[in-house]
């Protein structure tokens, strides 16, 4: 007697293989892509927090060296306050332009 091809056990192990392959496409393969996407956006966070470090580490420099006699002795605090002062104002900003997102429903 011949067998059958369209067994149930072989309808069986074929439904499994195709929801197996949908699931994997539909979930794995986009998650995968993803990974480019989130290294990228990692590595230009750092970059960029690494930019803003250094500026203000410039800006502080800056008034340090140019401002001559003007803020020494007991006034060497001052550019020190003033780096601070723009440090805050950057992660004002920044915070505001996370928060205030218009347009973009959560």
């Amino acid at each position: 007697m011949a067998e059958d091809d369209s067994s149930p056990q072989k309808s069986l192990g074929e439904i499994f293989e195709l929801t197996k392959a949908y699931a994997k496409q539909e979930t794995v393969d986009p998650i995968k892509g993803l990974w480019k996407f989130v290294a990228f956006g990692l590595g230009a966070a750092v970059v960029g927090a690494m930019a803003i470090g250094l500026l203000i580490v410039g800006i502080l420099r800056l008034l340090q060296t140019e401002t001559g006699q003007h803020l020494t002795g007991s006034l060497t605090w001052v550019p020190y306050l003033i780096t601070l002062v723009i440090t805050l104002i950057v992660i004002a900003l920044a915070v505001v332009s996370i928060t205030n997102r218009k347009g973009t429903e959560r």
